[in-house]
């Protein structure tokens, strides 16, 4: 085994970890703008095309309970070589797919992959000195929001040019790539916590949800808030492509620009943490998150009120979701990987819920009905908090 220098962390291999990050989490969202595209070129209806993004949802669950853990046994650098492999490899599948079926288990496959970004920044966060840890742990999760932010645009641009089977294509192009390079430049380091075995961490994981409280409270909103999130990005893309509206796959990746507002919301939302607000920046993003679909439900009659409403949405869940890890690993950092592992499970249980009842709902009520159901999860989140916070009375501001 290679043992790593404690020197600083170049920059240039922090970025290069921030790139692989993008790359992994945009191959979760990729599919977002590209759902009507999928479901004409496979034939299949319009209701059940939101099993795309459940498909790779559940697969990123299933990844962050089985195969995050890996990174406490196993050297971290092999590890991330061979999921890149293993995702270019899905990635190429999805691209290739001629039946529903396959598409769905190829999908399921890039998420179940997409965990790499877990066992990135634990990596980071290992191989950076103590004095530079917090800002190289900073930078390469930046790179997840930047994949959110681009993948939308990005994957419209090419399915536009060349149809939405080269998104993937190219992006098991990329994974090949990152591997190589990663193989090249990536320091090794041992594993922590060798003494363990896989099912002691895997059981220690599941315990977390029946011991650990505040995890059970804000994993529950998380899965609202995020299951809200994935009904309006899963539906959008339906209203925006029919005939009224014919937007091209460019033209509806645009919206997700709107990625800018959380990202402002999540270095906010962080630091009113820190400040003691998590309880109020909780409440008045939950707040907005409900009032977000007031806007949005006038798509069919003004883009720019879709705008606000993707704005609002994009702010309240990203406050929301911030606020929930500063509280979650607050004092706890010798548990943080199990933590935000078992948390990160219901944020995907929550996202592929909506996918699948956003598409279900369009395809036989419309627009209004889906924003009905958006608005609902919303409320959901919004009454469980109030309920929270007339539990403990007097509890953190």
């Amino acid at each position: 085994m290679t043992a790593f220098s404690p020197a600083p962390l170049p920059r240039s291999l922090t970025l290069l970890l921030a790139v692989t990050c993008a790359l992994a989490v945009a191959s979760v969202y990729f599919a977002q703008p590209l759902l009507e595209s999928m479901a004409t070129s496979l034939g299949v209806a319009t209701g059940k095309v939101g099993l795309v993004v459940g498909a790779t949802q559940a697969g990123y669950a299933v990844g962050l309970l089985l195969v995050v853990p890996l990174g406490d046994l196993f050297e971290r650098k092999r590890l991330i070589v061979c999921q890149l492999l293993l995702s270019a490899a899905a990635l190429l599948a999805v691209g290739l797919a001629q039946d529903w079926a396959v598409l769905l288990l190829a999908m399921s496959l890039v998420g179940l992959l997409a965990v790499v970004v877990q066992v990135v920044v634990a990596h980071a966060a290992t191989l950076a000195t103590a004095q530079e840890q917090g800002r190289v742990v900073g930078q390469v999760t930046s790179g997840v929001v930047l994949g959110i932010l681009l993948a939308r645009l990005v994957a419209g641009a090419f399915a536009d040019v060349a149809g939405w089977r080269s998104v993937y294509f190219v992006a098991a192009g990329l994974a090949l790539l990152m591997a190589l390079l990663l193989w090249r430049k990536l320091p090794s380091a041992q594993p922590g916590a060798r003494s363990a075995s896989y099912r002691q961490l895997l059981a220690s994981v599941v315990g977390l949800y029946r011991h650990d409280r505040l995890l059970r409270q804000r994993g529950l909103l998380a899965l609202l808030t995020f299951a809200a999130f994935s009904v309006l990005w899963s539906a959008m893309v339906l209203p925006l492509s029919a005939p009224a509206l014919a937007l091209s796959h460019t033209q509806i990746g645009l919206f997700g620009l709107a990625g800018i507002a959380g990202a402002m919301a999540a270095s906010r939302a962080g630091r009113l943490a820190d400040q003691g607000h998590a309880q109020r920046t909780t409440g008045v993003a939950l707040l907005l998150l409900l009032l977000s679909w007031v806007a949005t439900a006038f798509l069919e009659y003004s883009l720019l009120a879709l705008v606000l409403g993707v704005v609002m949405l994009d702010f309240a869940v990203q406050a929301v979701h911030v606020t929930n890890q500063t509280l979650l690993l607050k004092g706890r950092s010798e548990m943080a990987s199990r933590l935000i592992g078992a948390y990160m499970c219901c944020y995907s249980l929550g996202s592929g819920v909506g996918a699948v009842a956003a598409s279900w709902v369009y395809a036989r009520w419309g627009w209004m009905a889906v924003c009905a159901v958006g608005a609902g999860f919303s409320a959901l989140a919004l009454i469980y908090w109030l309920y929270l916070r007339w539990q403990t009375g007097n509890g953190q501001r």
